[in-house]
């Protein structure tokens, strides 16, 4: 038997017993203008409106479709309500459990279907990228001949995942991630429309502010949540479902975090000074904090990478590279997983010798040139490639370094205003020390200065 997931025995049994089927089922989207988000896709005119046969239809009209987006953000609901608006038979594989039989199987049933009924078939293909080149490539006729329309739900970059020949045969629909205002939204139907909880429980603002929360984005989660969280409710005896309902429910603790207000830069900052302090069970506890709270895995890494370069520096050269392929790899996995990749990075960061040398450098070096001490650039070391640039005396005089023996040309390299000044004053912690000893010897080689004897920045 194909497996056709929505028979019309089965919309008829959701809608007679609507409690018998899940809340995310029940709440679907019956047309384009209930799906939550993407309004992008739902502009009038776009590919997803002439699909269903809105506006002037054309070629998009029985075009396959790939859509691209993560969990929970309306990929069946879109092929669902596609298939509807069309008056197509619809019918969901997974490329988990599916193979190259059950695809043949499915096409086969199509053109029985189209050429004995006149009744076309919407195949949903849910997670594409996990079918090998060989089982995509069977899908290749039935596109080609549109014996199905095709829509393929992947998690993965198509242009890595999917073959070129189904991919040029497909429109590529992306789908962004769901807003706490979608989301919202969401809710609101989920508790009142009678094929939702129809009123029977409300939900005051902190606990949908903790729902919004353990959603991350997920429409499905967030309706898996409310559901359990009203049932027990319910059980309870209770007209609203608290917090403590909600927390019970969920097995999570709400966390005392508001990603728009005080909270977010309050626990930020905590995360950037707990590093600083060198404290980093404090610096896991507030990145633990950040993540249960939904902070964006983004932000988190940009912090980490400032901090490397503000409070870290050159202690240890690694620091910057560590957090840089941290963000990097956050940005390509996304939570749950990018959680294990910022608490290697904040472990790494918190332990790392301190140096602050770089910040103090770069801030005494912006503090003289917004205080006037600029200068004209020394006439040796200006740019003597064009015609003409001899007779004004630019590049006369100027020491090629690689000339020199040690490579250090004892040259005045700076502006007269600002000659002999020093910004960078390493400090003797983790593999600065090495620095330090580097740069005194260079400064000595190229002007015949001696360290001040304070340890800080003189005019000389």
């Amino acid at each position: 038997m194909e497996p056709d997931l929505f028979t019309a025995a089965a919309e008829e049994r959701q809608e007679k017993e609507p409690s018998s089927t899940p809340l995310a089922v029940r709440m679907r989207p019956r047309t384009l203008d209930e799906v939550v988000g993407q309004q992008h896709l739902l502009k009038p005119g776009s590919p997803l409106r002439r699909l269903v046969g809105e506006g002037n239809g054309g070629p998009a009209g029985s075009s396959s479709v790939i859509l691209w987006g993560p969990p929970g953000i309306g990929k069946t609901t879109l092929a669902y309500v596609v298939s509807k608006a069309t008056n197509k038979r619809f019918v969901e594989l997974s490329a988990i459990t599916a193979g190259v039989k059950e695809v043949r199987a499915v096409i086969d049933g199509a053109r029985r279907a189209a050429g004995g009924f006149g009744k076309e078939t919407v195949l949903f293909l849910d997670e594409i990228h996990r079918f090998s080149k060989a089982q995509q490539d069977s899908l290749l006729p039935a596109v080609e001949n549109r014996w199905v329309t095709l829509i393929a739900a992947t998690t993965e970059n198509p242009y890595f995942s999917v073959i070129s020949p189904l991919l040029s045969r497909s429109l590529l629909l992306t789908l962004e991630p769901l807003t706490d205002d979608d989301l919202r939204g969401l809710l609101k139907r989920a508790l009142t429309e009678e094929r939702g909880l129809a009123g029977a429980v409300s939900l005051p603002s902190d606990a949908e502010a903790h729902l919004l929360r353990i959603a991350g984005g997920d429409a499905r989660r967030a309706l898996t949540a409310l559901e359990a969280a009203a049932g027990a409710a319910i059980d309870k005896g209770e007209a609203e479902i608290t917090l403590a309902t909600l927390e019970e429910t969920v097995d999570r603790a709400a966390v005392k975090y508001d990603r728009d207000g005080d909270q977010h830069y309050d626990v930020a900052s905590a995360l950037i000074k707990s590093i600083r302090g060198s404290d980093v069970d404090a610096a896991l506890h507030y990145l633990a904090r950040m993540i249960e709270a939904g902070e964006d895995p983004r932000f988190i890494a940009r912090r980490l990478m400032i901090s490397a370069s503000e409070d870290i520096g050159l202690a240890d050269p690694t620091a910057l590279p560590l957090a840089v392929a941290a963000a990097q790899a956050v940005a390509m996995i996304g939570f749950p997983e990018a959680a294990l990749t910022l608490s290697h990075a904040t472990i790494a960061l918190a332990l790392a010798p301190k140096s602050n040398a770089a910040t103090t450098a770069i801030q005494a070096a912006q503090a003289d040139v917004r205080g006037g001490l600029a200068g004209p650039v020394p006439p040796h070391l200006r740019d003597g490639h064009y015609k003409g640039a001899a007779k004004l005396g630019h590049a006369q005089g100027y020491v090629y370094p690689h000339d020199v023996p040690g490579g250090i040309a004892a040259q005045q390299y700076a502006p007269d205003a600002i000659h002999g000044r020093r910004y960078y004053e390493p400090t003797r912690y983790g593999a600065e020390a090495r620095y330090a000893d580097v740069v005194e010897r260079v400064r000595e080689r190229l002007r015949g200065e001696a360290r001040p004897s304070d340890g800080k920045a003189s005019e000389g």
